[in-house]
């Protein structure tokens, strides 16, 4: 019985992690960072300028871009879990002056699960009698919410910047061994290669379809660098 529920345990407990922001923050800041400091550094190689432009232009894009998605992970994160924070304290006090409703509410959300009535009635009234338990349940029935997984706004904030500042970093790296055609390419052949492998776990994890996630990400990477890289060539300019 207990092997039986292992894989439930670890989908539910994957799901959880999704739910509180911090995976997905991950997620997002590797993506984001990747394509957008591919694109600005094929934006300014098409520009015609030097090598050390594109480094110094490349570690501007990553520090900045690494700030903005923090605070915009933690101002996100810390709304959600203020707005879901108020939402059961409501729900508490108004449950604690009518302590029948949340009794029979818990009747009615078990019964729904396919419980008998009758066992449905007696969980119910052991389980309100505790009211923490209680509050647990109904909110995770009746609204939806896990009380234990709000989100963590630091958490976001910190995996965002992290993960944004890897993804920023990877098109970046040959830019510190040579410049030219040969840095451009292989930091193109790097965004595409980290592109694919994005596209794939997200796919692995999610859909279940790794092969077009993969090529879905590829797909976005190649039309934003392609475009900045254009623009770049229009406004070709050479900086000493």
């Amino acid at each position: 019985m207990e092997e039986a529920r292992r894989p439930h345990e670890t989908h539910r407990k994957r799901i959880e992690r999704a739910q509180s922001g911090t995976a997905r923050a991950a997620l997002l800041g590797i993506s984001d960072g990747l394509v957008t400091n591919i694109s600005l550094i094929l934006g300014v190689v098409g520009a015609g300028t030097s090598a050390n432009v594109v480094r110094i232009a490349g570690l501007a894009s990553l520090i900045a871009g690494a700030c903005s998605m923090a605070a915009g992970e933690y101002i996100s994160m810390r709304g959600q879990t203020e707005l879901l924070e108020s939402v059961l304290a409501v729900e508490r006090e108004e449950l604690h002056r009518d302590p029948d409703v949340m009794r029979v509410t818990l009747q009615e959300l078990l019964a729904s699960d396919g419980v008998t009535a009758a066992t449905a009635a007696a969980a119910g009234k052991e389980i309100a009698r505790d009211p923490d338990k209680a509050m647990s349940v109904y909110a995770r029935g009746e609204l939806g919410i896990n009380p234990d997984e709000l989100g963590s706004p630091w958490g976001s904030a910190i995996s965002s910047f992290v993960m944004f500042s890897i993804g920023a970093l990877v098109p970046l790296l040959p830019w510190f061994f040579g410049g030219g055609a040969g840095a451009a390419v292989t930091s193109t052949a790097l965004a595409a290669v980290s592109a694919l492998g994005i596209g794939g776990y997200l796919g692995q994890t999610t859909a279940g379809k790794p092969l077009r996630t993969a090529l879905r990400q590829l797909i976005i990477l190649i039309l934003a660098a392609g475009a900045t890289y254009l623009i770049g060539r229009l406004l070709h300019t050479r900086v000493s």
